[in-house]
């Protein structure tokens, strides 16, 4: 599936998500690249346990073990879940920025790895069977049309690559080997009708890698698998390698930032770098949706915050196109909770003065609640044209 002969030459190489990003937003992406900190999530935890665990139960070797004996699968599946889920549990817990652990997510991450495992069984034309009564003998059959997991995917010139998470053989009614399905294990929303955009661009350019990277191929079907119904979801489309590889050319490494797409897909919705980018700022503040809503992103100076979290703050405004801003008289009660008032003390231990980013404020009510939920972090935009150096 890689690249034989050119691909170390290219340090740089673009996967779908980072391509994802640079539709979205050129800046966006470019922040993306500049080893800003990075937030941990529960959604994204749960969804890197279920994948790998998954991946264990494909993976495993069970060639000693007697053929008829069943009632092994879901222990073994959640032992590997657990195990994943404590990797993860860790990697967040030293994440500094990041929200709350919650356990009582782990039940939600069964119900997503038992959907994964359903939508294998499918794959052998096995649909309604009880889990318990999985033989190992079915189990081997199933990883014998297991080409890849978790494999590599980089085109011969090493400009673009993926890491897909199944190659499945395809199996004719005689058993035989007719085509391949590149499939995406997801944990996220189930799709309204159809795949969303990005996944479809996702789907197409790994399948179209495999297309480059191999001189003869069966027929490729790539499908979006959603755990959490057992549901698949087809991925069609013409040959976008071309447009990769112009987003290639167009996010060729820099330190001047690219320009941003400004809108309500980008700076007025998820975006993890709203902290270091001036233009989202002041698009709120000129289509009037700034400190708006239920939950509210805001740039604020601290007037005063007592040691239980609680306190006063003032609103700021955009003052230049640099990304600086200016205090308004808008003074609001404010309380730090929980995971949030440790995120507002690290943010000062590492910029006692200066403003700060508020990201999903609870609005609603008496004063402004942050919680695990918000990002609290020093407000330090990237103007456009500034030539910056990674610290």
């Amino acid at each position: 599936m890689q690249g034989k002969t050119e691909g170390e030459k290219y340090q740089h190489r673009l996967s779908p998500s980072a391509w994802n990003r640079y539709e979205t937003c050129p800046r966006q992406y470019w922040l993306s690249r500049q080893k800003l900190p990075r937030k941990a999530g529960m959604p994204a935890s749960l969804g890197t346990a279920v994948h790998a665990s998954i991946e264990d139960l494909l993976n495993m070797d069970i060639s000693s073990r007697n053929e008829r004996e069943s009632g092994w699968l879901l222990d073994t599946g959640y032992d590997f879940l657990r195990k994943r889920w404590e990797e993860e549990k860790e990697i967040f817990m030293t994440t500094p920025r990041r929200g709350e652990w919650k356990e009582e997510k782990f039940s939600e991450a069964k119900l997503h790895h038992r959907g994964g495992i359903y939508l294998l069984l499918d794959h052998l034309g096995i649909n309604g069977l009880d889990l318990d009564l999985v033989t190992v003998a079915l189990w081997r059959k199933l990883q014998s049309l297991v080409l890849a997991v978790e494999g590599e995917l980089i085109t011969r010139d090493g400009r673009l690559f993926g890491r897909l998470d199944l190659l499945l053989a395809n199996i004719d009614e005689k058993g035989e080997i007719n085509g391949w399905t590149v499939a995406d294990l997801k944990t996220g929303r189930i799709p309204d009708g159809k795949l969303k955009a990005e996944v479809n661009r996702q789907l197409c350019m790994y399948r179209d890698i495999l297309k480059a990277n191999n001189v003869e191929f069966p027929e490729i079907i790539t499908q979006g698998w959603y755990t959490k119904d057992a549901s698949k979801w087809k991925a069609s489309g013409e040959d976008v390698m071309e447009d990769a590889l112009a987003a290639w050319e167009a996010t060729l490494p820099t330190k001047v930032p690219l320009e941003p797409t400004v809108g309500e897909d980008s700076c007025g919705g998820f975006c993890d770098w709203k902290a270091w980018c001036p233009h989202w700022h002041k698009w709120r503040h000129e289509n009037g949706s700034l400190h708006s809503g239920d939950f509210a992103d805001a740039v604020i100076e601290v007037i005063e915050v007592n040691e239980q979290g609680s306190g006063f703050a003032a609103l700021c405004i955009p003052e230049g196109e640099d990304g600086s801003v200016t205090r308004t008289d808008k003074k609001i009660p404010i309380t730090f909770k929980g995971r949030g008032f440790e995120a507002f003390k690290e943010a000062r231990e590492a910029e006692p003065d200066g403003p700060l980013f508020i990201g999903s404020a609870l609005t609603k009510g008496r004063a402004w609640n942050v919680g695990h939920w918000c990002d609290v972090l020093p407000y330090k935009p990237i103007p456009d044209g500034k030539v910056y150096e990674i610290q």
